[in-house]
């Protein structure tokens, strides 16, 4: 019997290396404004969402869709830009919700997270995806004194 070595054999003993490159992931925001303006990319990106923190998977009609993919709210935005993910948190992310929210109109009457949350979620139901996305840019961009 004629027997053709295979591509992949090799001698005993030996080792072959294969290097693969892998995607690099960008990375995180360290600051209020990095997150803000990352937030605006993520809604760009996927769209805004009115409601929970993200669109569920029963709204895309595919469970198997990642949260990544779908389309998110303002704080959902905010903490997938500093956490990776619209479901979770960080002191980053509600340093960011924070500053937002003592950005827009005259800000929450309280001052704990999930007011300052809400107050956000409040001012996101009326506008658009673009609309949301120039005011995230704007309070990003703009000197730190607005939200004092």
């Amino acid at each position: 019997m004629n027997h053709k070595p295979n591509p992949t054999d090799l001698p005993h003993g030996s080792r072959r290396t294969i290097r693969v490159a892998l995607p690099v992931r960008p990375a995180a925001p360290t600051t209020v404004e990095g997150v803000l303006l990352a937030a605006a990319r993520v809604i760009a990106r996927v769209g805004l969402h009115h409601g929970d923190y993200v669109l569920d998977a029963l709204g895309h009609n595919d469970l198997d869709v990642p949260l990544c993919v779908r389309p998110m709210s303002v704080v959902g935005a905010i903490r997938a830009a500093a956490t990776g993910s619209p479901q979770r948190t960080s002191s980053l992310a509600d340093q960011a919700v924070n500053f937002l929210a003592l950005s827009l109109d005259d800000g929450p009457v309280w001052r704990d997270v999930l007011s300052l949350e809400r107050h956000v979620d409040d001012w996101s139901d009326g506008v658009t995806a673009v609309e949301a996305v120039a005011l995230l840019e704007l309070v990003a961009t703009s000197p730190a004194e607005v939200a004092a």
